[in-house]
């Protein structure tokens, strides 16, 4: 769940109790009872603030009701009569409570926001750190901007649910709770005749909630479809310029923003009619009590004075029903945005450590695959028995046509994902009782798709090893011959890059990467399709700084670079998921094995 457990043994006996609670009660409840137990004991840390708000917000409330009596005093005792001597009390008590309203409503409210925003970003902590243990398949069914909306406003609903939405909900019904006691303690038939509309306040919230979550879930899902719209088709928009496809484009996302429009319409359509349906209701009861109310003026069994006071406390008491009202819509629409985060820290981990997982230091570097098969439920297998092994410091090219499994072996060796039969083993030691972050600290992927973040050089290279000096960030750009175009750039290696390092060449991008990895120092070193995309110029001014990276490392290459297949001391040939044999350009190749006029040891890669 991304939650830290506790390390006292009864706050983990306590945490324990809590999850058997939340099972139970999810079982058997309603969606929204469902979602607060869900997501409450990510507020456990912040119950002081919430406490404490709710206590200061109470106050508030005890503070309204002694004003408004106090003005009713002053009515009858000095508006009435036109005598200031029952004035200046009643005024300074009044004047009072006004001022210590203020003082605990602002603090109060300031606790509260404090509550519910560590709230909301401990919640996004913990979903993006689960999010960030997930694996490729789960990329393959879930958008990116549709994981963004989840971490954004669906959190943001789950908020006003089970942080502030408890507190708000409790002063309300406390506020409805003492103003209607006041009411009736004033003159409770003429207060009765005010509540006989009551039930319909209920049968209203009752009947708008539900319609209100269905379009509540829609206006999120089409939130989500059209984000994860956007982000994919500006990616793809210089190929929409090249085949002239700016329309369609334009027609796709208009598609999908009148469908969010709609469902925004459908919820706003729910949101306007219930509040002028409340309106017209409390503006009903206020005529029936003010009609009576003179009545029993002009009968003198109630004072002006006594009926302003039960008229403001009337006043106060609707707005507050109306606000529980609004609440339980509210709390509603969370159920929607708690179902999609639900669904996202539901998602299974496909790799984890084992319990016993062990730490390696720097290993050798020798790679063996035995038997290995993957494949994906439901979909035929991508990998079936494949075998080889690869020497510790060897350069080996793996190619094979595309869809041959290629990549999945690049995975597989990162432990990106885990073979369903076979083994893949680091000096003899099955990948899968390793720990992630040693096992990752000596294999290196530079994956097809060349990544650079919208950060600086600097900050770019670092990301391979966060304490690097600047001496080494040189060190390493110089060996992949970036140091030149970066102290080109503006700001040098402070330089901000565009978003995906849109601001560099293809070349300057694989480079950055090549120094990254450099930085890194891992002895396996995984390169994926290191040239594709490159004009022959550019390719061949990486491969120099990449043959700086690979020297002494254990290398494997998945290319059709013909240059990369030359320079090999091996060559295996992947197809159909298995080793198949060598690239007929070169019949001394066979299934791995080296001609006997090649020397494997000590041998130069030739330059393309």
């Amino acid at each position: 769940m991304g939650r830290n457990v506790p390390a006292h043994p009864l706050s983990r006996l306590k945490e324990v109790w809590d999850l058997r609670f939340v099972r139970r009660m999810s079982a058997r409840v309603s969606p929204v009872r469902e979602t607060f137990c869900r997501f409450w004991p990510y507020v456990r840390e912040e119950r002081g603030y919430l406490s404490i708000s709710a206590v200061l917000l109470a106050i508030h409330v005890a503070t309204e009701l002694v004003a408004i009596w106090m003005f009713a005093n002053i009515t009858d005792d000095s508006l009435v009569s036109g005598d200031l001597t029952g004035f200046w009390t009643p005024a300074g008590v009044w004047l009072a409570m006004a001022i210590a309203g203020g003082i605990a409503s602002y603090f109060g409210n300031l606790l509260l926001a404090r509550a519910a925003e560590r709230f909301l970003l401990r919640l996004r902590d913990a979903v993006y750190a689960h999010v960030q243990r997930l694996g490729p398949r789960f990329t393959e069914r879930h958008a990116r901007g549709d994981v963004v909306s989840r971490l954004t406003s669906d959190i943001d609903a789950i908020e006003h649910l089970v942080a502030s939405g408890l507190v708000e909900a409790f002063t309300a019904a406390l506020s409805a709770v003492c103003f209607a006691v006041a009411a009736f303690w004033v003159r409770w038939d003429l207060a009765l005749a005010a509540f006989a509309l009551a039930p319909v306040f209920a049968l209203a919230a009752k009947w708008f909630s539900r319609r209100l979550k269905t379009a509540s879930r829609q206006e999120r899902s089409s939130n989500g479809a059209m984000l994860a719209t956007i982000e994919e088709r500006l990616g793809g928009l210089p190929l929409a310029q090249l085949y002239n496809q700016q329309h369609r484009e334009q027609q796709r996302l208009h598609a999908h923003g009148l469908a969010w429009m709609r469902a925004k319409l459908a919820e706003a359509k729910l949101h306007s009619a219930y509040e002028p349906m409340l309106a017209l209701l409390e503006a009903c009861c206020m005529v029936a009590v003010l009609a009576l109310g003179i009545w029993e003026i002009a009968a003198h069994r109630v004072s002006l004075g006594g009926l302003i006071a039960l008229t403001g406390y009337l006043g106060y008491l609707y707005p507050q029903l109306q606000r529980l009202g609004q609440l339980t819509l509210t709390t509603t629409a969370a159920t929607a945005g708690g179902e999609r985060v639900a669904e996202l820290l539901d998602a299974p981990v496909e790799i984890s450590e084992s319990p016993g997982a062990v730490a390696i230091g720097r290993s050798r570097g020798h790679i063996a695959i035995d038997r290995l098969e993957f494949g994906y439920p439901g979909r035929p297998p991508i990998l079936r028995a494949a075998s080889f092994s690869v020497a510790p410091g060897e350069f080996m090219v793996l190619t094979g046509p595309s869809g041959a499994g290629k990549s999945t072996i690049a995975a597989l060796l990162a432990r990106l994902v885990d073979p369903v039969r076979g083994s893949v083993l680091l000096d003899g030691v099955d990948l899968r009782t390793l720990t992630l972050e040693s096992l990752r600290q000596n294999v290196t992927l530079l994956p097809q798709e060349t990544i650079v973040f919208g950060d600086t050089v600097r900050e770019n290279l670092r990301y391979a090893k966060p304490c690097a000096s600047d001496t080494e960030l040189v060190a390493a750009a110089k060996a992949a011959e970036a140091h030149a175009f970066i102290t080109g750039l503006p700001g040098g290696y402070d330089t901000e890059l565009g978003e995906r390092g849109m601001d560099l060449s293809g070349g300057q991008r694989q480079r950055i990467a090549i120094a990254r990895a450099i930085l890194r120092d891992a002895p396996v070193l995984v390169l994926d399709e290191p040239t594709t995309g490159l004009d022959a110029l550019t390719a061949a001014a990486v491969w120099q700084p990449l043959r700086r990276l690979t020297a002494g490392r254990t290398t494997i290459v998945i290319s059709h670079d013909q240059r990369l297949i030359d320079s090999a001391d091996r060559v295996l040939v992947l197809e159909a998921g298995r080793i198949e044999g060598a690239p007929q350009h070169d019949p001394g190749i066979i299934s791995g094995t080296l001609p006997e006029n090649r020397s494997r040891a000590g041998r130069v890669p030739t330059t393309p």
